[in-house]
């Protein structure tokens, strides 16, 4: 069973990273400035795509911004794609007035 770690790093990107039987087999990069968490790429390895990691990731890090209070810039083009798509889901922590910065 796969699991979302979170990776706070200080004066560095951070990540929400997914690890399952094999170790680690994904990320999801970001950036929190002020009240903003700024995804900036979503990747899991190929072997392993199609399991539903990158939801597991997308999951985890709407949990975070919600429970954290933050709004989300989604620079990613796999987080801005769902966004889009699910826009009544994300609306809530979507920061658009920010998204071209």
């Amino acid at each position: 069973m796969a699991h979302v770690k979170l990776n706070i790093q200080e004066g560095e990107p951070s990540s929400f990273d997914i690890y399952d039987e094999d170790g680690k087999a994904g990320e999801m990069i970001f950036d929190i400035k002020d009240n903003d968490l700024t995804v900036y790429h979503t990747e899991v390895d190929t072997a392993k795509e199609g399991k539903g990691y990158a939801k597991m990731l997308l999951d985890a890090m709407v949990a975070y911004v919600r429970e954290n209070k933050l709004m989300v810039i989604p620079m990613c083009p796999y987080v801005h794609v769902q966004f889009e798509r699910h826009e009544d889901l994300y609306r809530d922590i979507w920061n658009k007035v920010n998204e071209g910065e």
